[in-house]
């Protein structure tokens, strides 16, 4: 899950910052998006509070089109919330996604990632680059060598008072999240299915030698109706040719309001 305010405030600056509805830079992309046959492997990775279960219907729309899909459930969340324990840190979800490339053995990968994801993108591909030969941030974080997640979170009390108090996780913000979130209808299931997330990920310093950068292919697909906090990294993107950029006007949780147009980026850019 995204560093969120559900606060009424929040939803003020966060419908503020998406302005007017916004259109893909690329221009139209069902057409080549269609015509792309050949069969891709994509893993994917999710934000804080969330779990694997919130990439399903994208999951099954890159599956119905023939592609190999893995969308694992980082340790202490969702259906591994039984996990959860003051000995995860971010090394710990790095860790979860390495793995999987190595286990599964899959080369030739397009990692996309979510939100908190881009800090556990960013240090899988560390280990993992020569297997990956695209990358899509998805309102994600681009965060930069020496960095910690508590820097950046507007969770920073929550975070703060858990780790003091020597406890395992923080609780997910109570009650349903708000459009600058999820829609409206997805929010209930959401708050269902939402989880603690473990404290230690967001106090280690991730480890970053510039392997995201070097990465051929590198996509940023911005939600205009998302909170503000990931506007410098769409910035940053548009500033450098390297990285192509999207734009969706839909709640942070892409995968949920706008799947069927998530998946036609992720399919022209892989």
């Amino acid at each position: 899950m995204a560093e969120l305010n559900f606060t009424r405030r929040g939803v003020i600056v966060g419908a503020a910052a998406s302005g007017a509805t916004a259109t893909a830079t690329g221009g139209s992309i069902v057409g080549s998006a269609r015509a792309q046959s050949a069969s891709r492997t994509f893993l994917l990775i999710h934000g804080s509070f969330l779990g694997g279960w919130c990439w399903r219907r994208v999951s099954d729309l890159l599956e119905k089109n023939g592609h190999k899909v893995f969308s694992p459930t980082l340790t202490g969340l969702g259906e591994r919330s039984h996990l959860l324990s003051k000995n995860i840190n971010l090394e710990t979800h790095i860790t979860d996604i390495v793995n999987v490339a190595k286990w599964e053995n899959i080369s030739d990968i397009c990692l996309v990632v979510h939100s908190y994801g881009g800090w556990i993108g960013s240090g899988a591909l560390e280990h993992i680059d020569d297997r990956v030969s695209s990358i899509i941030w998805v309102d994600a974080f681009k965060p930069e060598d020496g960095q910690k997640p508590i820097e950046f979170t507007a969770f920073r009390e929550p975070f703060l008072d858990a780790e003091k108090k020597g406890e395992a996780g923080v609780p997910p913000p109570p009650g349903k999240p708000g459009p600058i979130f999820v829609n409206e209808k997805d929010s209930a299931f959401v708050a269902s299915k939402s989880t603690a997330h473990p404290v230690g990920t967001y106090f280690q310093p991730i480890k970053l030698s510039g392997a995201r950068e070097k990465v051929a292919k590198k996509t940023y697909v911005r939600a205009t109706k998302s909170i503000p906090a990931f506007d410098s990294a769409m910035a940053a993107c548009k500033a450098d040719k390297s990285w192509s950029t999207f734009e969706i006007a839909c709640g942070h949780m892409v995968m949920l309001d706008a799947p069927e147009r998530l998946t036609e980026i992720l399919l022209q850019t892989a």
